[in-house]
């Protein structure tokens, strides 16, 4: 059965209630919802940098064990030509031997060279996990006292935010499609979540510009759905003027 205009308002209306004082629920709330993802996304940050830095030192440890490799074989080589030194033939052989061994030494030292270097990131970066786990922990007390504080907050209101969602799911079912999707734009994009108003002592009860007498009768007469000229809210009624006889049911 088709809704009169002033059935498809007084619907529009009883929404808007619903979801007024679900807004109101949601302002006990304050910040808390925000900070609480903020605070989880500054965990997960922080989480994911530790990690990373333990990665980075994984991958400086496995060089350090490459270059003491490099270290051992070279002063093995070193022994063996030293060895080899002491059974040459002449000069020449000496000498080709002797820098085979100076190779070997200024391998030794480019390994000692690596493995001091990847040794003191390594320690830098052990400090920065220092730092950064000490930022985690406190991110995760702030962030266990914020939730303890919301959780008591919603517990509170939990039984009548649940009720008031079945009751706007039951209201939104008497209201067209097309003109619930009207309503729920205009909520968006209104700072105070009305989206459906009534004028008040000449005013519009969103934005609180002057409503012209004509307009208001025009309102008051429910013939057809008027927005706000200003907000683009749309006029239920007009305050204190007597419905008229045709829409009274």
């Amino acid at each position: 059965m088709e809704l009169t205009i002033a059935q498809k308002l007084e619907a529009l209306l009883k929404l808007q209630s619903i979801d007024s004082q679900l807004d109101e629920l949601k302002k006990i709330r304050g910040d808390l919802p925000e900070e609480v993802r903020d605070l989880e996304d500054d965990i997960a940050g922080f989480e994911t940098r530790i990690g990373k830095f333990n990665t980075d030192i994984q991958g400086l440890e496995e060089e350090i064990d490459r270059n003491k490799a490099i270290k051992k074989d070279s002063e093995k080589l070193i022994t063996r030509y030293k060895d080899q030194q002491m059974n040459v033939r002449n000069n020449r052989e000496f000498d080709a031997i002797s820098k085979e061994v100076e190779l070997q030494t200024l391998e030794i030292e480019l390994a000692d060279k690596k493995i001091n270097e990847a040794s003191f990131k390594i320690r830098n970066k052990q400090e920065e996990i220092k730092a950064t786990q000490s930022a985690l922990d406190e991110r995760k007390e702030d962030l266990k006292a914020k939730m303890q504080e919301l959780n008591q907050i919603t517990s509170e209101s939990r039984d009548e935010e649940k009720a008031l969602l079945k009751d706007r799911d039951d209201q939104a079912t008497h209201i067209e499609e097309r003109l619930l999707k009207s309503y729920n734009k205009i909520r968006e994009n209104a700072l105070n979540g009305l989206a459906v108003v009534v004028v008040k002592r000449g005013a519009c009860g969103g934005c609180f510009n002057v409503v012209p007498p004509q307009r208001q009768a025009d309102i008051r007469d429910k013939k057809k759905i008027i927005v706000c000229e200003h907000c683009g809210r749309i006029f239920a009624d007009v305050e204190g003027m007597p419905e008229p006889v045709s829409s009274r049911r």
